[in-house]
């Protein structure tokens, strides 16, 4: 079995080809989860910036506690972003740690005679 040698910038390390598609799949996973907290970041921007643009009109006091709630659906939107990412790269850093088996065979050498 011919093994690959994959570069991520922390560590390199060598894999076997039969297990390409498998880290390839977790490096994409890793990356759509970024991508998600990106936008739990985008779209509670936009809902602290409306909810400052509604609490800065003062001729309809009525309608306030919209910027108020929109200031508080901003928080938790931030919230669950950032917890779901923390979560997920927990999951992903413990899939892509190599087994310490993987490791020990790595390090010895048998030289075929």
């Amino acid at each position: 079995m011919r093994r690959v040698k994959l570069y991520n910038p922390f560590k390199s390390r060598n894999i076997d080809e039969k297990f390409i598609r498998e880290h390839l799949a977790l490096e994409r996973t890793k990356l759509a989860n970024e991508r998600t907290l990106l936008s739990y970041i985008r779209s509670s921007l936009y809902l602290f910036i409306a909810g400052l643009a509604i609490l800065q009109i003062k001729e309809y006091t009525h309608v306030q506690w919209l910027g108020y709630l929109s200031l508080f659906i901003c928080v938790v939107f931030i919230t669950i972003g950032v917890y779901r990412y923390i979560h997920l790269n927990r999951k992903l850093r413990k899939l892509l740690q190599p087994d310490s088996e993987d490791e020990s065979k790595e390090d010895e050498f048998e030289p075929d005679y």
